[in-house]
C-alpha cells in the first residue's frame, strides 16, 4: 500500500547501500526478493539498468547486478511464481515479436533459450517514471464496488488533514476489499491499523482517474496535487482487538466542495 513512501524508500535505499545489519541475518531468498522489488520499483536507474516505458527490465542485465549476485534464473522464476501478492510480471520477446506477457510456470531451460529475450517488471509501486504499465482504466464506478486503503495510526493523523498522498510514488494504492477477503491479492498490508474506504463514484465525478493493475490493485494518481482528499472517504475504521470500529468524520471531511476536487 501507499504508506509514507519517502521514508520507506529512504530506508530501503540506505539499507541496500550499506548492506544492512538486518539483511545479513535474513535468508538469502528473502533478501533477494526485497532487493528485486527495490530495483524494479525504485532503483533501476541507480543500478544503470535500462527500464522501458512499461516498466520492463531485461532479466539478463538485472541478474548481472552485484546486488543480485546470489540470484540466478531459477531463483528469479521461483520468486515470481511464489509471490503471494503477484508483484511481478515476466515478459518474453524474440526478434520478430513485440514483448508479450509470459505465463508461468516455465522451465528454466526454456527461459534461458538464447533465441528469446526475457524481461521482468513490477506491477505497481514505482517511484521510477513509467508511463505505459499494463493497467485498465476504470470507466464505471461499478467496476470496483470496494476500494480501501490500509495505513497505520501515525500516518492517519496527516491523512485526515490532507487526504491520501501518492508521496514520491506514481500512484496511491487501494485494495479491492478488506485484508484477507476472498480475491484480494494485493494492495494493502495485513498489519494495517486503519482502513480508509473511498467513494469511487464521487471521486470519479470530480475527475479523478482510477486504474486496475494486473494483480488487482486499484491505482490513482489523485488530483493535480497528487492527493485523494478526505472528502472522498466514505468510511474509516480503526482496528481494535480482533475487530474494527468506525472513526467519525466531520461534515467538512466528507463533503466535497462545489465544483469538484478540493484545492
Amino acid at each position: 500500500m501507499s504508506e509514507p513512501t519517502t521514508e520507506l524508500q529512504s530506508k530501503n535505499d540506505t539499507t541496500l547501500r550499506k548492506g544492512g545489519r538486518g539483511r545479513r541475518n535474513e535468508p538469502v531468498e528473502v533478501r533477494n526478493s526485497k532487493t528485486l522489488s527495490y530495483i524494479l520499483r525504485h532503483g533501476a536507474a541507480k543500478e544503470h539498468l535500462t527500464i522501458r516505458s512499461d516498466g520492463y527490465v531485461r532479466v539478463s542485465e538485472l541478474l548481472a547486478r552485484p546486488k543480485l549476485k546470489d540470484l540466478d534464473l531459477p531463483g528469479l522464476l521461483k520468486i515470481v511464481s511464489t509471490d503471494q501478492k503477484q508483484r511481478y510480471q515476466l515478459g518474453v520477446q524474440n526478434e520478430a515479436d513485440e514483448l508479450k506477457s509470459l505465463i508461468l510456470p516455465i522451465a528454466p531451460t526454456q527461459a534461458s533459450d538464447p533465441a528469446i529475450s526475457l524481461w521482468i517488471k513490477a506491477n505497481q509501486g514505482h517511484t521510477l517514471k513509467v508511463d505505459d504499465l499494463e493497467t485498465k482504466l476504470i470507466t464505471d464506478p461499478s467496476e470496483i464496488p470496494c476500494a480501501v486503503h490500509g495505513t497505520n495510526l501515525k500516518a492517519w493523523e496527516s491523512i485526515r488533514e490532507q487526504g491520501l498522498s501518492r508521496m514520491n510514488r506514481n500512484h496511491i494504492h487501494l485494495a479491492s476489499g478488506r485484508p484477507g477477503a476472498s480475491g484480494v491479492i494485493s494492495g494493502m498490508r495485513n498489519s494495517s491499523q486503519i482502513l480508509i474506504f473511498v467513494d469511487i463514484a464521487a471521486a470519479m465525478a470530480a475527475g479523478i482517474l482510477f486504474h486496475l493493475s494486473t494483480n488487482g490493485v486499484i491505482l490513482t494518481a489523485g488530483d493535480s496535487k497528487g492527493l485523494l482528499p478526505s472528502a472522498y472517504f466514505s468510511l474509516v475504521e480503526r482496528k481494535i482487538n480482533s475487530g474494527w470500529e468506525k472513526i467519525p468524520l466531520t461534515r467538512e471531511e466528507v463533503t466535497p466542495p462545489a465544483g469538484g476536487t478540493p484545492t
